[in-house]
Protein backbone atom coordinates (compact mmCIF):
# COMPACT_ATOMS: atom_id res chain seq x y z
CA UNK A 1 0.00 0.00 0.00
CA UNK A 2 3.11 2.34 0.78
CA UNK A 3 4.06 1.83 -2.59
CA UNK A 4 1.23 2.33 -4.23
CA UNK A 5 0.98 6.08 -2.39
CA UNK A 6 3.98 6.69 -2.97
CA UNK A 7 3.53 6.06 -6.90
CA UNK A 8 0.12 7.68 -7.04
CA UNK A 9 1.90 11.14 -5.16
CA UNK A 10 4.78 11.31 -7.65
CA UNK A 11 1.84 10.91 -10.54
CA UNK A 12 0.34 13.90 -8.63
CA UNK A 13 3.15 15.95 -9.06
CA UNK A 14 4.03 15.52 -11.82
CA UNK A 15 0.26 16.63 -13.01
CA UNK A 16 0.75 19.47 -10.82
CA UNK A 17 3.43 21.15 -13.26
CA UNK A 18 1.04 22.31 -15.81
CA UNK A 19 0.28 26.25 -15.65
CA UNK A 20 -2.84 26.29 -17.84
CA UNK A 21 -6.29 24.08 -16.83
CA UNK A 22 -8.67 23.97 -19.18
CA UNK A 23 -10.40 20.52 -18.05
CA UNK A 24 -9.33 17.65 -16.15
CA UNK A 25 -10.21 14.09 -15.89
CA UNK A 26 -10.54 12.31 -12.68
CA UNK A 27 -8.50 9.11 -11.99
CA UNK A 28 -9.93 6.86 -9.30
CA UNK A 29 -7.95 4.49 -7.19
CA UNK A 30 -8.90 1.63 -5.20
CA UNK A 31 -7.02 0.43 -1.98
CA UNK A 32 -7.73 -3.10 -1.50
CA UNK A 33 -8.11 -4.86 1.50
CA UNK A 34 -8.83 -1.73 3.63
CA UNK A 35 -12.01 -1.38 2.35
CA UNK A 36 -11.41 2.10 1.22
CA UNK A 37 -11.89 4.18 -1.84
CA UNK A 38 -10.03 7.21 -2.64
CA UNK A 39 -10.11 9.76 -5.89
CA UNK A 40 -6.83 11.46 -6.75
CA UNK A 41 -7.19 14.20 -9.69
CA UNK A 42 -4.69 14.19 -12.64
CA UNK A 43 -4.92 17.49 -14.09
CA UNK A 44 -5.14 17.02 -17.96
CA UNK A 45 -4.60 20.40 -20.39
CA UNK A 46 -7.11 20.04 -22.95
CA UNK A 47 -7.73 21.75 -26.45
CA UNK A 48 -5.25 25.05 -25.37
CA UNK A 49 -5.81 27.91 -27.64
CA UNK A 50 -2.97 30.56 -28.54
CA UNK A 51 -2.85 33.76 -26.71
CA UNK A 52 -4.60 36.73 -27.97
CA UNK A 53 -5.29 40.15 -26.75
CA UNK A 54 -7.89 42.68 -27.73
CA UNK A 55 -7.15 46.43 -28.49
CA UNK A 56 -9.23 48.33 -29.97
CA UNK A 57 -12.06 45.94 -31.12
CA UNK A 58 -9.73 44.24 -32.94
CA UNK A 59 -7.49 40.78 -31.91
CA UNK A 60 -3.66 41.50 -32.01
CA UNK A 61 -1.62 38.31 -31.67
CA UNK A 62 1.18 39.22 -29.47
CA UNK A 63 4.00 37.42 -30.83
CA UNK A 64 7.62 38.10 -31.03
CA UNK A 65 7.21 39.51 -34.53
CA UNK A 66 4.05 41.80 -33.71
CA UNK A 67 5.71 43.05 -30.90
CA UNK A 68 8.70 44.17 -32.67
CA UNK A 69 6.49 45.84 -35.86
CA UNK A 70 4.60 47.75 -33.19
CA UNK A 71 8.02 48.89 -31.73
CA UNK A 72 9.09 49.49 -35.30
CA UNK A 73 6.38 51.58 -35.85
CA UNK A 74 6.38 53.94 -32.40
CA UNK A 75 10.03 54.63 -33.18
CA UNK A 76 9.04 55.81 -36.62
CA UNK A 77 6.56 57.57 -35.44
CA UNK A 78 8.56 59.57 -32.45
CA UNK A 79 11.41 59.92 -35.40
CA UNK A 80 9.13 61.83 -37.39
CA UNK A 81 7.85 64.74 -34.65
CA UNK A 82 11.02 65.13 -33.67
CA UNK A 83 12.21 65.97 -37.14
CA UNK A 84 8.62 67.63 -38.09
CA UNK A 85 9.91 70.03 -34.66
CA UNK A 86 13.18 70.59 -35.35
CA UNK A 87 12.77 71.10 -39.24
CA UNK A 88 10.27 74.26 -37.92
CA UNK A 89 12.19 76.06 -36.01
CA UNK A 90 13.68 79.23 -37.52
CA UNK A 91 16.18 81.59 -36.53
CA UNK A 92 14.77 85.27 -36.54
CA UNK A 93 16.58 86.52 -39.32
CA UNK A 94 14.62 83.67 -41.19
CA UNK A 95 11.73 84.78 -40.55
CA UNK A 96 9.46 87.47 -42.73
CA UNK A 97 11.42 86.87 -45.94
CA UNK A 98 10.03 88.08 -48.88
CA UNK A 99 10.75 86.96 -52.38
CA UNK A 100 13.27 90.08 -52.62
CA UNK A 101 15.41 89.12 -49.62
CA UNK A 102 18.39 86.72 -49.50
CA UNK A 103 21.27 86.00 -47.90
CA UNK A 104 24.80 86.19 -49.00
CA UNK A 105 27.24 83.30 -48.76
CA UNK A 106 30.22 84.44 -50.09
CA UNK A 107 32.47 87.52 -51.16
CA UNK A 108 32.31 86.66 -54.53
CA UNK A 109 28.43 86.55 -54.57
CA UNK A 110 27.97 89.72 -53.56
CA UNK A 111 30.05 91.02 -55.95
CA UNK A 112 27.90 89.09 -58.60
CA UNK A 113 24.86 90.11 -57.10
CA UNK A 114 25.44 93.77 -56.84
CA UNK A 115 27.06 93.83 -60.85
CA UNK A 116 24.08 91.94 -62.19
CA UNK A 117 21.42 94.39 -60.71
CA UNK A 118 21.49 97.14 -63.55
CA UNK A 119 19.84 99.82 -62.53
CA UNK A 120 17.75 98.23 -59.60
CA UNK A 121 18.78 99.81 -56.18
CA UNK A 122 20.47 97.49 -53.68
CA UNK A 123 20.23 97.24 -50.04
CA UNK A 124 23.31 95.24 -48.30
CA UNK A 125 21.92 94.80 -44.78
CA UNK A 126 24.99 93.82 -42.34
CA UNK A 127 23.78 92.06 -39.37
CA UNK A 128 24.63 89.53 -36.39
CA UNK A 129 22.75 87.19 -34.71
CA UNK A 130 23.29 87.98 -31.79
CA UNK A 131 22.75 91.90 -32.26
CA UNK A 132 20.06 93.04 -30.41
CA UNK A 133 19.28 96.33 -32.68
CA UNK A 134 19.87 93.87 -35.63
CA UNK A 135 16.90 91.75 -34.25
CA UNK A 136 14.49 94.49 -32.96
CA UNK A 137 14.84 96.09 -36.81
CA UNK A 138 14.43 93.03 -38.96
CA UNK A 139 10.60 92.98 -38.92
CA UNK A 140 10.52 96.50 -40.11
CA UNK A 141 12.92 95.41 -43.04
CA UNK A 142 10.74 93.05 -44.02
CA UNK A 143 7.61 95.23 -44.06
CA UNK A 144 10.33 98.17 -46.16
CA UNK A 145 11.16 94.93 -48.73
CA UNK A 146 7.77 93.81 -48.78
CA UNK A 147 6.30 97.30 -49.87
CA UNK A 148 9.51 97.93 -52.76
CA UNK A 149 9.04 94.66 -54.12
CA UNK A 150 11.46 96.17 -57.20
CA UNK A 151 14.44 96.82 -54.05
CA UNK A 152 16.52 93.69 -53.81
CA UNK A 153 17.96 93.24 -50.10
CA UNK A 154 21.19 91.20 -49.64
CA UNK A 155 21.63 90.14 -45.76
CA UNK A 156 25.17 89.64 -44.30
CA UNK A 157 25.77 87.28 -41.24
CA UNK A 158 28.73 89.57 -40.02
CA UNK A 159 29.35 86.56 -37.67
CA UNK A 160 29.76 83.90 -40.65
CA UNK A 161 31.64 86.85 -42.87
CA UNK A 162 33.53 88.66 -40.74
CA UNK A 163 36.65 88.86 -42.48
CA UNK A 164 34.64 90.10 -45.38
CA UNK A 165 32.98 92.73 -43.21
CA UNK A 166 36.62 93.77 -42.06
CA UNK A 167 37.77 94.53 -45.58
CA UNK A 168 34.18 96.46 -46.48
CA UNK A 169 34.87 98.55 -43.44
CA UNK A 170 31.87 97.54 -41.74
CA UNK A 171 32.07 98.23 -37.94
CA UNK A 172 28.86 98.58 -36.14
CA UNK A 173 25.74 96.85 -36.50
CA UNK A 174 22.52 97.35 -38.01
CA UNK A 175 24.66 98.54 -40.98
CA UNK A 176 23.13 99.53 -44.53
CA UNK A 177 25.03 100.17 -47.75
CA UNK A 178 23.08 101.04 -51.07
CA UNK A 179 23.74 100.92 -53.71
CA UNK A 180 22.62 101.47 -57.29
CA UNK A 181 23.34 101.29 -61.02
CA UNK A 182 26.42 103.36 -62.58
CA UNK A 183 26.80 105.18 -59.04
CA UNK A 184 27.53 102.61 -57.61
CA UNK A 185 27.36 103.35 -53.40
CA UNK A 186 25.06 105.62 -53.00
CA UNK A 187 24.91 106.10 -49.14
CA UNK A 188 25.82 103.82 -46.17
CA UNK A 189 24.58 104.60 -42.46
CA UNK A 190 23.89 102.82 -39.01
CA UNK A 191 20.44 102.79 -37.74
CA UNK A 192 18.15 101.04 -35.42
CA UNK A 193 14.20 101.28 -34.50
CA UNK A 194 14.78 105.34 -32.81
CA UNK A 195 16.52 106.09 -36.07
CA UNK A 196 14.71 104.69 -38.99
CA UNK A 197 13.80 107.36 -40.41
CA UNK A 198 16.94 107.57 -41.96
CA UNK A 199 15.96 104.33 -43.62
CA UNK A 200 12.96 105.34 -44.82
CA UNK A 201 14.11 108.71 -46.19
CA UNK A 202 17.30 106.72 -48.31
CA UNK A 203 14.47 104.77 -49.62
CA UNK A 204 12.20 107.14 -51.05
CA UNK A 205 15.38 109.04 -52.06
CA UNK A 206 17.24 106.62 -54.17
CA UNK A 207 14.19 103.85 -54.73
CA UNK A 208 12.49 105.77 -57.78
CA UNK A 209 12.87 104.29 -61.05
CA UNK A 210 15.92 105.81 -63.29
CA UNK A 211 18.00 105.17 -66.14
CA UNK A 212 22.15 105.01 -65.44
CA UNK A 213 24.26 105.73 -67.95
CA UNK A 214 27.06 103.21 -68.11
CA UNK A 215 27.92 99.89 -66.70
CA UNK A 216 26.64 99.04 -63.05
CA UNK A 217 29.67 99.89 -61.00
CA UNK A 218 28.90 97.58 -57.99
CA UNK A 219 31.65 97.44 -55.19
CA UNK A 220 33.99 100.67 -55.40
CA UNK A 221 37.54 99.76 -56.89
CA UNK A 222 39.20 100.19 -53.11
CA UNK A 223 36.45 97.80 -51.81
CA UNK A 224 37.04 94.99 -54.69
CA UNK A 225 40.99 95.32 -53.63
CA UNK A 226 40.68 94.91 -50.39
CA UNK A 227 39.00 91.71 -50.73
CA UNK A 228 41.29 90.65 -53.06
CA UNK A 229 44.22 91.04 -51.01
CA UNK A 230 42.38 89.51 -47.97
CA UNK A 231 43.50 85.68 -48.19
CA UNK A 232 41.45 84.03 -45.48
CA UNK A 233 38.37 84.53 -48.38
CA UNK A 234 38.19 82.91 -52.07
CA UNK A 235 38.13 85.82 -54.22
CA UNK A 236 40.04 86.97 -56.98
CA UNK A 237 40.36 90.49 -59.01
CA UNK A 238 42.41 92.45 -61.37
CA UNK A 239 42.93 96.17 -60.21
CA UNK A 240 42.14 98.32 -63.34
CA UNK A 241 44.84 99.70 -64.82
CA UNK A 242 45.14 103.44 -63.67
CA UNK A 243 45.67 105.90 -66.71
CA UNK A 244 48.76 108.03 -66.97
CA UNK A 245 47.70 111.92 -65.85
CA UNK A 246 48.12 114.29 -68.52
CA UNK A 247 50.22 117.07 -67.99
CA UNK A 248 48.58 120.31 -67.63
CA UNK A 249 50.78 122.70 -69.31
CA UNK A 250 50.07 125.70 -71.43
CA UNK A 251 52.74 127.41 -74.45
CA UNK A 252 52.93 129.83 -71.04
CA UNK A 253 53.65 127.94 -68.51
CA UNK A 254 57.02 127.38 -67.12
CA UNK A 255 58.40 124.15 -67.32
CA UNK A 256 60.06 124.21 -63.99
CA UNK A 257 57.20 124.70 -61.79
CA UNK A 258 55.17 121.34 -60.76
CA UNK A 259 51.92 120.99 -61.75
CA UNK A 260 49.61 121.09 -58.90
CA UNK A 261 47.35 117.69 -58.32
CA UNK A 262 43.86 117.60 -57.87
CA UNK A 263 42.87 117.38 -53.88
CA UNK A 264 41.75 114.00 -52.98
CA UNK A 265 38.15 114.35 -50.38
CA UNK A 266 36.67 110.91 -48.78
CA UNK A 267 33.33 112.21 -49.15
CA UNK A 268 31.40 108.62 -49.02
CA UNK A 269 28.75 109.42 -47.01
CA UNK A 270 29.57 106.97 -44.16
CA UNK A 271 27.78 107.85 -40.91
CA UNK A 272 29.00 105.48 -38.14
CA UNK A 273 26.69 105.21 -35.23
CA UNK A 274 26.16 102.62 -32.54
CA UNK A 275 23.53 100.16 -32.98
CA UNK A 276 21.33 100.47 -29.71
CA UNK A 277 21.37 96.98 -27.34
Amino acid sequence: MAEVISKTSLFIGACGNHHRVDDFSVSPFSFGGFGLKKSFSCLKVKNQKPLRSVFHGKQIGLGEGAQTESFKRSSSSITAQTTLRIGTAQKWWEKGLKENMREISSAQELVDSLTNAGDKLVVVDFFSPGCGGCKALHPKICQFAEMNPDVQFLQVNYEEHKSMCYSLGVHVLPFFRFYRGSQGRVCSFSCTNATIKKFRDALAKHGPDRCSLGPTKGLEEKELVALAANKELNFTYTPKPVPAEKEAATPHSNPSLPVPLPSMSNNDGKTLVSAGR
